[in-house]
């Protein structure tokens, strides 16, 4: 925790604002995207909340499956949903974000590595139910509870596949395209480069890439500095909780701390 409150500190340092963007690509995303509030995103985000609130209240217990870089708050393999949902879940502040992200873009494919029990999952679909959405978890309980809110929900355009992300990730990539994919599994450096290197080949011009929780240790500030400075990548967005980045080749390359 402390490591993150001085990175928070030196993320603040950093940041810019609106007169400090001399890019029109990323001023234009920052007014009329992070920054905007419409009744849109007012009314999606209550269809969210409903959401949320059905897991928050779920007082079953379920078996973890966990590949990744492990609980900071869990002790046990054995947790009760709505604790999961509290601790591990997407916060209301980034769900509002990723909705007006999700509006913004309107991306159509869309690639989620990490669902756990759905909430970031959830706004990705109430962002635009039009869009095709293959979403990647490494634990089969956690999938069902997952599976089982989106059927409760209605929401129809999410395929869910379980697995380890070795095999599982390597299956939705393979000869695919997609409009963004929002890194939400393995917080370490090693999976989170490898993830990243191995998604590089789903990209278009007007692809999207969000990274959670790049200050979450050193190893992750690290595996995003490295992202970041890959040569496909043209613009990056330090929103602290998140790293955007993308792959416009009419953009010169740069970077931007932004506090939203």
């Amino acid at each position: 925790m402390l490591y993150q409150i001085l990175s928070y500190f030196k993320f603040l340092h950093l940041s810019v604002n609106l007169h400090g963007i001399h890019s029109p690509f990323v001023y234009q995303l920052t007014t009329n995207c992070f920054k905007k509030n419409n009744k849109n995103i007012s009314d999606q985000f209550l269809k969210f909340k409903d959401f949320q609130k059905s897991l928050l209240n779920n007082k079953k217990s379920i078996y973890i499956t966990d590949f990744g870089a492990g609980s900071r708050v869990f002790k046990s393999d054995l947790r009760e949903i709505s604790a999961i949902a509290k601790n591990a879940g997407i916060t209301n502040k980034k769900a509002k974000l990723l909705l007006k992200i999700i509006q913004y873009f309107k991306p159509q494919k869309i690639l989620e590595i990490g669902t756990s029990l759905g909430l970031g999952t959830s706004c990705l679909s109430i962002g635009n139910s039009k869009a095709k959405i293959f979403t990647l978890e490494g634990c089969p309980q956690t999938a069902q509870i997952a599976q089982n809110q989106f059927d409760d929900f209605n929401l129809q355009n999410i395929n869910i596949k379980v697995g380890d992300f070795k095999d599982t990730l390597q299956q939705a990539t393979q000869d695919q395209q997609f409009d963004l994919i929002y890194f939400d599994g393995n917080h370490t450096k090693k999976a989170t480069l490898q993830y990243f290197k191995q998604c590089l080949s789903t990209v278009h011009n007007n692809s999207i890439f969000i990274f959670d929780d790049i200050h979450w240790n050193k190893d992750m500030e690290e595996a995003w500095e490295q992202i970041k400075d890959h040569k496909k990548v043209t613009v990056s967005i330090d929103l602290f909780h998140w790293g955007i980045i993308f792959f416009r080749k009419e953009q010169p390359k740069q970077h931007f701390n932004i506090k939203v």
